[in-house]
């Protein structure tokens, strides 16, 4: 029977998988990105000197630059000292939209005209924070650069794209002891933050499941010219395949597991669909309009991927992306636990499988663990705008622990691993969703690692007015 079996196996095609018992295959393939890093000095935790005035350049001015930009400019202790585009259109219209702003400097200096502008602003030596706001490829090199040239740095999601990128972020954060932050900005939702806060007080009991997606209809979006500069995010989903932008809902979920600083991911396989809408469109705009040829014939992702992780721990977590097809949006998703759960679209609880808690209890609770940040900051925040706020209190959270000496919300290790899941779900994808094992960045420290998200503002913070 033993060789029976066996012969099936082979038959199958199973064998040559590895996946009989002692075969080596299916390890080597769970684990195609090495690691090669020995952390020389943790960032999880660091505090920065203090700083009395933030010195910002930003580099990009897109409609997110654009904005990131104004929000730096209405915080205390803040001066804009220097800003970039490729586009020197994109320097006048910002100058004119925030111009009489408190922190924009009314000499500000001006970087346009040629793809290395930016690394000019990055040399300069009056500036401690550079703000990120570029196509998906540049921000590690940029960030590299800026870190490089003993810069903070923060930047808009991703803050990589591939599994080097993200080892080349961390030994220059390590080497140069600055700061480099993904801005993660749904993590500052009020509903994110409330949860978080009741996990960490118990109210779930012990995590067990979190469910999180981009789900956001970006079709117009992506075929539209001049949205985004020479179509690059369209470009980006007709040459990839895979969980293209995981970080929105994620880094809510592994906030709350404590990735990272008690828990690490282990392996996570993916699959995507078919594209059923992007291709056709592409063929259909081209029809009238020859400049979309360019785009007839691609092998765009799917409409639909669905990425499952397992952590050390047990826990599991799945990731949906999908930002062609006609579906209301979804973040944040879904945290269950032993003793409760939470749904975040809408906002809800329940505490056993009878069904949500009434209106009357979910209040009662919003009062109880609403966060001392967003009582704080909240309403001035959701007035200044930016995603309903949530924008207004990242940007205020990186201002006010920069001023104060405090470690950021989020480290490195967090950026790169959020980031990560990207080209790691491209390399399942391609291999027919096998299994493969996420990096550990923090090379064990996360044993002993502190979680971070101060949201009761425990560590003194909260000085810093908005303007």
């Amino acid at each position: 029977m033993k060789n029976s079996r066996r012969d099936f196996l082979k038959s199958a095609g199973l064998a040559g998988a590895g996946l009989l018992s002692g075969g080596s295959t299916h390890s080597d393939n769970r684990n195609p990105f090495q690691q090669s890093h020995n952390q020389r000095f943790n960032m999880s935790g660091y505090a920065a000197p203090p700083l009395e005035t933030v010195r910002v350049g930003v580099i990009g001015l897109g409609s997110r630059g654009m904005g990131n930009t104004s929000r730096y400019a209405r915080m205390e202790g803040v001066e804009i000292k220097a800003i970039c585009d490729l586009v020197p259109e994109q320097i006048e219209r910002a100058k004119e939209r925030l111009n009489g702003l408190p922190g924009f400097a009314q000499n500000v200096s001006e970087y346009s005209g040629h793809e290395d502008a930016w690394k000019e602003l990055c040399e300069r030596d009056d500036i401690d924070l550079v703000v990120v706001n570029t196509p998906w490829h540049l921000h590690a090199p940029q960030l590299v650069y800026a870190m490089e040239h003993e810069k903070h740095a923060v930047s808009e999601v991703p803050i990589a794209k591939t599994i080097e990128e993200c080892w080349q972020l961390i030994e220059t954060s390590e080497r140069t002891r600055r700061h480099c932050m993904m801005l993660a900005n749904p993590c500052y939702r009020d509903f994110d933050m409330m949860t978080l806060n009741m996990a960490r007080d118990g109210f779930f009991g012990e995590i067990i499941h979190g469910e999180g997606a981009y789900i956001h209809d970006l079709t117009s979006h992506n075929f539209t010219k001049g949205q985004y500069q020479n179509m690059w995010r369209l470009r980006e989903n007709a040459s990839r395949n895979g969980n293209l932008y995981p970080t929105h809902g994620f880094g809510t979920i592994c906030n709350i597991m404590n990735v990272n600083c008690g828990d690490r991911l282990d392996y996570m396989v993916s699959v995507s669909g078919n594209d059923f809408t992007m291709g056709e469109m592409a063929k259909e705009l081209a029809a009238e309009d020859p400049f979309y040829e360019d785009f007839v014939d691609k092998s765009f992702r799917g409409n639909m991927n669905v990425s499952i992780i397992r952590t050390f721990k047990g826990r599991t977590i799945v990731l949906q992306h999908d930002v062609s097809s006609p579906r209301p949006g979804v973040r944040f998703d879904l945290l269950s636990g032993t003793k409760g759960t939470a749904g975040a679209r809408p906002p809800r609880i329940a505490t056993s499988h009878d069904g949500w808690i009434s209106a009357e209890e979910y209040r009662a609770l919003e009062e109880k663990y609403t966060p001392e940040i967003t009582k704080k900051v909240g309403e001035i925040a959701r007035q200044v705008g930016g995603h309903g706020g949530m924008d207004t209190l990242l940007t205020w959270r990186v201002v006010d622990c920069l001023r104060t000496g405090l470690p950021l919300d989020m480290s490195v290790y967090d950026g790169v691993l959020w980031s990560a899941i990207s080209p790691l779900s491209e390399w399942s994808v391609a291999n027919r969703s096998h299994p493969v094992h996420v990096p550990d960045f923090t090379y064990g420290a996360w044993k002993a690692n502190k979680p971070g998200m101060d949201i009761n503002l425990h560590g003194g913070t909260g000085t810093t007015s908005i303007l």
